[in-house]
């Protein structure tokens, strides 16, 4: 697996599939593999490129202040060592305010925009739990730091299969990767100090805002703001899932992305 150095660190990504290029961004406490169960659907028809964000993963953690723009500085130069002039982008949550910040710095690089499960800038609750959430690892184990997390992830239905949640703790405080107290202090204050509010009406790119209708760690509410404010941008609200909707609806996610990609194919596109 390949790391590159950029802006003072080690950052790991990998390439899997062909096609168009399009890049998946992480979110909070999640490295690439936090888009497994959709890569298969993805790499049928795409060159997908996946990474993990400065502080997670097998990217390096320094321990010094993050800031969402400087993470999407890191994706910029990723995209430029690969040798990528333009792309379709798609980020999770902390992933889709990265992508945010790549579509308003390097406006040419970004051929769409996914963002899901994010927002332009959160509100009082929402940040007085990233802001614990990045308190808690230097005070908590990290499994029961999962079992604190994990119900703003998921929903009833969710938690109501049976051993579904033990088996995602159990991975995660087996993952040999696992991540360091500081690396989710730093993202956790990148995600607190990020605001794109009055910035949005600059992204010129085709939008595609998905949210979970019971998400309620990033509400619909946050999702309708990004699609009122962005222009042009299309908001699709899924009935089943919740923040983690890539883990319990990846099958209607994929959908919706494969619908929205796909009516940015050229008109004399021919399908077999």
């Amino acid at each position: 697996m390949p790391k590159v150095d950029v802006n003072g660190i080690d950052l790991f990504y990998e390439i899997k599939g062909t096609g168009e290029p399009l890049l998946l961004i992480a979110g909070f406490l999640c490295d690439h593999a936090y888009w497994s169960l959709i890569m298969p659907l993805l790499i049928s028809r795409y060159q997908v490129i996946r990474l993990d964000n400065r502080g997670i993963g097998r990217s390096s953690a320094p321990d010094s202040p993050y800031s969402i723009q400087q993470m999407a500085n890191d994706v910029a130069a990723l995209l430029d060592h690969i040798g990528i002039a333009q792309i379709h982008v798609a980020g999770h949550s902390m992933g889709g305010q990265i992508a945010q910040e790549l579509a308003l710095a390097y406006p040419q690089k970004v051929k769409s925009l996914m963002l899901l499960s994010s927002l332009a800038k959160g509100d009082e609750r929402f940040n007085s739990l990233i802001e614990t959430w990045g308190e808690l690892p230097g005070h908590l184990d990290f499994k029961l730091y999962e079992k604190v997390v994990l119900p703003w992830i998921f929903t009833d239905a969710f938690y109501s299969i049976p051993g579904m949640i033990e088996q995602l703790i159990e991975f995660a405080i087996n993952y040999p990767f696992r991540p360091t107290t500081h690396g989710l202090y730093h993202q956790s204050r990148a995600i607190l100090s990020s605001d794109t509010t009055e910035r949005l009406k600059d992204i010129n790119c085709p939008t595609l805002v998905i949210v979970g209708k019971q998400d309620i760690l990033t509400p619909v509410k946050f999702s309708q703001q990004l699609q009122q404010s962005i222009p042009n941008a299309e908001l699709v609200v899924l009935n089943h899932g919740g923040h983690g909707f890539l883990i319990e609806s990846p099958d209607a996610v994929v959908s919706v992305m494969f619908n929205f990609l796909g009516q940015l194919k050229p008109s004399n596109t021919i399908s077999f």
